[in-house]
């Protein structure tokens, strides 16, 4: 048999086609996976101006409420932070940990935290979230949570325009992640 430049023997041309035959009929599985998230949000975090509220009841995210004497074992997790390693691709086989609250507040879900998670940080990307804080400043690199975890996906090879869908600033932050030359 000869295809384009090449010849194939019909051993290799069978094996080609079962190969074609099984992946055809799992590809929906194989091409739906999707990465686990867990979300862990302050008790404080009001949900009514939370970013991450649209997404609550989807299945492949998992959202959990800290308070006092709780804790998550975040073992086996890549954990967005800040100062870590930046996340790619490579970390694409660990379920996804976002931590959800003000700067401010951060430390106290940290603390509830426990076991040995992967940390990983996001390229520095403009947010589109017009932030406000009299209190305490926020990061130079800080996003909405629904911002960073778009980004956290995409640079996991994983784009999920759904997750922006009812982001009233989706359309400046993708021209954001544009100019960053993310997409």
């Amino acid at each position: 048999f000869r295809r384009g430049a090449g010849s194939f023997s019909v051993d290799a041309l069978f094996c080609e086609l079962f190969y074609l035959a099984i992946f055809n009929r799992n590809r929906d599985r194989i091409l739906n996976t999707t990465i686990p998230i867990s979300v862990i949000r302050h008790p404080k975090e009001r949900r009514s101006k939370c970013s991450l509220t649209p997404l609550e009841g989807r299945e492949d995210i998992e959202f959990f409420r800290a308070r006092s004497n709780w804790s998550f074992d975040m073992t086996g997790f890549t954990v967005l932070a800040l100062g870590a390693p930046e996340l790619s691709v490579e970390d694409a086989g660990r379920p996804l940990l976002l931590l959800d609250s003000t700067w401010r507040l951060l430390p106290q879900i940290e603390a509830c935290l426990h076991g040995e998670g992967v940390r990983r940080t996001l390229p520095a990307v403009q947010t589109a979230y017009p932030r406000v804080s009299k209190i305490a400043s926020n990061p130079l690199a800080g996003l909405a949570s629904v911002e960073a975890l778009y980004l956290a996906k995409l640079m996991l090879g994983e784009r999920d325009d759904t997750l922006l869908s009812n982001y009233h600033w989706r359309a400046q932050f993708i021209e954001h992640l544009g100019a960053a030359d993310l997409l």
